[in-house]
């Protein structure tokens, strides 16, 4: 646009005379750079152009004015022509490379600083001849052509494989492009009075306060990132310490690999002021990039550093502590989607490692085992003391104890919300899903034409998605200290409640350890599958008639109550929401004929009875089919059964001293009408049971969750009847977007890729389509009880993104894997505090607007 263009021109005027040079003139050029700057940090995405203005008739001169500068312009030239080839003409820089490790290998030299005049000469000629071929035109030899061409590639970057999919992974939105930069070249290949660097204020692996970096000398910023050269270390301490990490003699060190500190004393000195001035300034650890030229250093940019979890921990509460930033800005320096890393254990990050296949990250963390196929051999396999991943097509309720003895879990199908992904995250497990390139055949998967058998070591990175072959070393997480004062501080400043998913004990146990404030879903159908109990449960599946129904019950009974016991116990007098159960009945039930006649004769049947009770259970369309409250109607006695156990484990409490008050969820209400008649029978059971303790009256609530579009718009009338909602927005997302959560996996991500979902919607909420039938319900059900409880228990309450939108909707709570817990506190605590920021920032611009 010609806005621009002047712009451009304007601003060229104003450098060329603080420069003291001319772009394009022959015997006094003007040299510059051209980078990306876009509003958000994309390290290494977008593309760079350097030397640009450089042209034969410029080398000739600058030789003929400098004769001991030739190998240095030549070098530059070289340099200029591969990165427009590949920046601006598109044409990839293979053909260049092959070309100067050629020309290495001919004459002997092991790095590009130790070609000759000679060669480079060479060099030049062949990289122009190369450029002829491949952009089917003669390198251009105008400066102006050359900048505007540069400038059009670098904005042309931001749309690249690698920045597209580093929007993608880092959930950057909404910015319409890049910026571009265009600064004045300073040359760190000049000669060895030259270095060219990169450096952080603060260590970015672990957020120690020391000056960490790498330069070269003799080099341009493209070697230090490149590996061409082995960089040498700022400090002498660094210096030191790498050499005898590499086994480098104090001599070869010093003469070959010699710190900034000891080189370029008086330049180290300035990097080190400046390194303090803009950290200060910026308030935050800083990656800068810097040049020397002839001895002078120049700053070329910097910006807030990318950093680890445990970096971006320890630098928020030093800086804390040294006065730069307030807790509530420490808080906000610490990105939720990260702070998962911290709650698994990971891999070594100095061990080599050969990935095999890439799935679904499903569940975060890092394991390493030995490949089983089945749940009851891992089990086996684990009983004997070994550690096993759990490799299956994919998973269902009856591999839960497999599951539970793995280290690991690997499937083939499924998605970010399948069964293997659900539980896995639940129990903390790392789990890879929804890994297509695997073919399973009996006790072997084949990956890429290689098979490996049960017993052979794998390992899975559960945050990246990937399968590793072998064993990689492991290092266990800690979330002692500086993570325990950022979660004070996160727990302070956030206004919505922090449940947790928690099935068992010792899940309760363990959400109370990350900072659970409560049970905000205990699936009751995950106790059934624990040891022989199963069998009781298909008994009463099974039974033809009530009074068979009521007989298994009754085993089932006491095992519920102890389940109930020990959660309440674990959580003390922190609130228990437990959901009836939802599933449908042939989830329990087995499929195989072997299966099906030991289970026939433990439980007195004979096998074609098993198998055709079985067959009936069947269901096209199950997830839409006889669960949740439609069981509670077609067989009251297992929801009576179920609240019955919830009671007396709340009295058997309260007789020792531990007061509780619990949650009864009824599952999938659709009409006001099924929670009447379940809550109903609900009420009677529980007040019978407290009729039988006349001295223990526990309180107790009975509620729904919603989880069926029709539920949330006619939430005004359910809340007549609910003493609380909780927002399954699982199966809420299911219904709301016509997706099948185990099925969407194969179109969503491609769904994804085209924007038509900013995020896939059963990771992040869909807040215009499903978000809205939450707003509606929170609206419709706070205008029959104002102070209606209001929760969520999907998967969405340990999504950053989510947890802001439940609070910005009103919700009390969230209600996530326990070790997502630590993750959904410090989202709240970001949404509280933007918030109070958003509202100053308002109350500011109003005041103003009157001034």
């Amino acid at each position: 646009p010609r806005e621009v263009k002047d712009q451009i021109e304007s601003s060229l005027a104003r450098v060329e005379k603080e420069m003291g040079k001319k772009f394009g003139d022959v015997n006094n050029p003007l040299l510059f750079s051209v980078r990306s700057g876009a509003a958000a940090s994309m390290p290494g995405m977008m593309d760079t152009v350097l030397n640009l203005g450089l042209n034969q008739k410029t080398v000739d001169a600058m030789i003929k004015r400098s004769p001991e500068k030739e190998k240095f312009v030549l070098d530059s030239f070289r340099r200029f022509i591969t990165m427009y080839s590949d920046v601006v003409m598109q044409t990839g820089r293979e053909q260049y490379e092959h070309a100067i490790h050629d020309l290495k290998d001919k004459n002997k030299c092991k790095f590009d600083s130790d070609l000759t005049v000679a060669n480079l000469r060479q060099l030049v000629a062949e990289f122009l001849q190369i450029y002829k071929t491949l952009a089917k035109e003669p390198f251009p030899e105008d400066p102006k052509a050359q900048l505007y061409s540069s400038i059009n590639a670098v904005f042309r970057s931001w749309g690249n494989p690698r920045a597209v999919k580093y929007r993608q992974m880092y959930h950057i939105t909404g910015l319409l492009g890049t910026a571009v930069n265009i600064q004045s070249m300073v040359f760190g290949n000049l000669n060895d009075r030259s270095a060219t660097g990169v450096c952080f204020s603060r260590s970015p692996s672990d957020g120690r306060n020391f000056f960490y970096g790498e330069y070269l000398i003799n080099a341009q910023g493209e070697d230090v990132v490149a590996g061409i050269r082995t960089p040498q270390q700022l400090g002498k301490e660094l210096s030191l310490a790498w050499a005898k990490d590499n086994n480098i003699p104090e001599a070869e060190r010093v003469s070959r690999y010699a710190s900034m500190e000891e080189s370029m004393p008086e330049n180290y000195k300035t990097l080190c002021d400046i390194r303090d001035k803009l950290e200060h300034h910026y308030r935050d650890m800083q990656d800068m990039e810097f040049t020397v030229e002839d001895g002078r250093l120049w700053m070329l940019q910097c910006r807030n550093a990318k950093r680890t979890i445990r970096a971006a921990v320890r630098c928020a509460v030093e800086m804390v502590k040294e006065g730069l930033i307030t807790e509530k800005e420490a808080v906000l320096r610490i990105d939720p989607m990260q702070v998962d890393h911290l709650l698994h254990p990971s891999f070594d990050p100095n061990a080599k490692i050969k990935a095999i296949a890439k799935g679904l990250a499903a569940s975060p963390g890092a394991a390493v085992g030995q490949i089983v196929f089945n749940a009851d051999d891992a089990q086996a396999w684990h009983a004997k003391g070994k550690a096993v991943i759990m490799v299956r097509t994919e998973t269902s309720p009856e591999d839960l104890a497999g599951m539970a003895a793995a280290a690991g879990i690997l499937t083939v199908r499924g998605g970010m919300t399948s069964h293997a992904a659900v539980v896995a995250r639940g129990m903390g497990k790392t789990c890879v899903s929804g890994c297509g390139e695997i073919l399973i055949k009996g006790k072997t998967m084949t990956i890429k034409g290689k098979t490996y058998k049960e017993g052979d070591f794998i390992s899975l990175d559960g945050t990246k998605g990937l399968v590793i072959e072998g064993k990689v070393p492991l290092v266990s997480p800690s979330l002692k200290g500086d993570f325990e004062t950022v979660i004070a501080w996160a727990q302070k400043y956030k206004r919505l409640g922090v449940r947790a998913n928690a099935d068992t004990p010792k899940d309760a146990q363990t959400a109370v350890t990350f900072g659970a404030e409560g049970v905000g879903l205990c699936r009751t159908e995950h106790m059934f599958f624990e040891g022989n109990r199963i069998d009781a449960m298909r008994e009463m599946i099974l039974a033809v008639d009530l009074k068979g129904r009521e007989k298994a019950l009754a085993k089932l009974l006491p095992i519920q109550r102890e389940d109930f016991i020990g959660i309440f116990k674990a959580m003390g007098p922190r609130p228990v929401t437990i959901r009836l159960l939802d599933p449908p009945l042939h989830e329990f039930v087995p499929h195989e004929a072997k299966a099906q006649a030991a289970l026939a004769a433990k439980i007195g049947l004979t096998p074609e009875t098993v198998a055709t009770r079985v067959k009936s259970l069947s269901e096209e369309n199950p997830m839409l089919g006889h669960r949740g409250v439609r069981l509670g109607i077609s067989y009251p006695e297992i929801y009576n059964m179920q609240v019955q156990a919830i009671m007396e484990a709340a009295v058997a409490v309260q007789k020792e001293g531990l007061a509780v008050v619990p949650e009864i969820m009824i599952p999938l209400i659709g009409k006001v009408e099924e929670l009447t008649f379940s809550k109903a029978n609900a009420v009677k059971t529980a007040e019978d049971v407290l009729a039988r303790n006349p001295k223990h009256r526990v309180p107790y609530h009975v509620g729904t969750m919603i989880e069926v579009p029709r539920a949330a718009i006619t939430a005004d009338q359910i809340a007549k009847e609910a003493d609380f909602f909780s927002f399954g927005t699982n199966d809420l997302t299911q219904m709301g977007c016509g997706f099948s959560r185990d099925d969407a996996g194969s179109f969503l991500g491609k769904y994804v890729e085209l924007g038509l979902y900013k995020r896939d919607p059963f990771v992040s909420i869909d807040q215009e389509g499903v978000g809205e039938l939450v707003r509606i319900a929170v609206q419709k059900g706070r205008s029959v009880k104002p102070n209606l409880k209001l929760g969520i228990c999907g998967e969405h309450g340990g999504d950053p993104t989510s947890v802001d939108f439940c609070h910005r909707v009103g919700l009390n709570y969230v209600s996530c894997s326990p070790f997502r817990v630590p993750v959904a506190i410090v989202a709240a605590a970001h949404a509280a505090i933007e918030e109070e920021d958003r509202m100053i920032k308002e109350r500011r611009a109003i005041a103003n607007s009157k001034l």
